[in-house]
């Protein structure tokens, strides 16, 4: 049952507020505050007078109303007045820390290049060679520049995928909304020991476990003839991360660096035991069917 403090047999909120109305009056009202000459010049007395009594009227007034006013009443308008201010900052810090970077990683040579260029020309830029340093850019995506009204600009990052340059990726993690990580499709079986592994390092990294942010196994190339299907490239890449957990896992305890490990003890690995949130999906960035990339991108940065 909730208790009401008082003070002289009345509830200490009403003093508090009978008190503020006694000094107001007083303030106003004393003799000792004379009205300037100058506003004397442009109202009689007889009018100040009025305005006097009337003001006294408000102030009774407004004291009645506080007296009927149950103090239980007046304490909860306080707390839901506090309440809402305290849920109207909280809405604008997360608006104003919600990240719009997405990071495009996997091994060389997968197409990550060209689908960075489609995404912001909406054309493959063929003849680009491999990278050596992230291509990153902030831009509305090229498909979404005739739309009409405001539509959120991407920061795309683009990380080179050499095995030297791969800790790049570290700078982008923690501002990093989503993450892309690029396979081809064609080349996938001479490469799928290579891919699970910085799979593996991808999705054991401290900042995509605790912040637990959502991967797109993207399949490149889909295009060509002799491209492996998605499913097919997520049941290899389950196979070969399913191999890699012993090895790790037994490494970890020396490994302080990495302090996490994928899966359940004693299960057969699938990527819907990961933390984060793992899609697959297709593409091609040469012929520009990028429509599932994009999607994925405007899943976790609203326009």
């Amino acid at each position: 049952m909730l208790s009401v403090v008082r003070l002289n047999g009345y509830p200490v909120g009403f003093v508090f507020l009978s008190g503020l109305f006694r000094e107001i009056q007083v303030k106003f009202l004393r003799r000792e505050h004379p009205v300037p000459t100058s506003f004397l010049t442009k109202m009689d007395e007889e009018k100040i007078e009025e305005l006097k009594i009337q003001t006294q009227k408000w102030l009774n007034e407004a004291q009645e109303f506080i007296q009927k006013v149950s103090p239980i009443q007046i304490y909860s308008a306080i707390g839901v007045v506090l309440f809402t201010i305290f849920l109207f900052i909280i809405i604008r810090l997360f608006k104003r820390t919600s990240s719009n970077t997405i990071v495009l990683t996997g091994l060389t040579g997968c197409g990550k290049t060209v689908l960075f260029y489609q995404l912001r020309d909406g054309s493959s830029h063929q003849g680009t060679v491999t990278s050596m340093e992230p291509n990153e850019g902030t831009f509305v995506l090229h498909s979404e520049t005739t739309k009409k009204g405001k539509v959120k600009p991407v920061h795309l990052v683009d990380v080179p995928g050499h095995s030297r340059l791969r800790p790049k990726l570290d700078d982008f993690l923690p501002q990093a909304a989503a993450i892309v990580f690029v396979v081809d499709a064609v080349e996938f079986l001479p490469n799928c020991r290579a891919a699970s592994e910085y799979l593996y390092d991808v999705l054991t990294k401290a900042n995509v476990v605790k912040k637990k942010i959502p991967l797109l196994l993207l399949c490149n190339k889909v295009d060509k003839v002799t491209a492996h299907t998605k499913d097919f490239i997520r049941k290899q890449l389950e196979k070969e991360i399913d191999k890699l957990r012993a090895s790790r896992t037994a490494l970890s305890s020396a490994d302080i660096a990495n302090e996490y490990t994928l899966g359940v003890p004693g299960e057969a690995f699938t990527f819907s035991q990961c933390q984060n949130k793992v899609t697959i999906a297709e593409t091609s960035g040469l012929t520009g069917d990028i429509s599932q990339l994009e999607q994925f991108i405007r899943e976790h940065v609203k326009p």
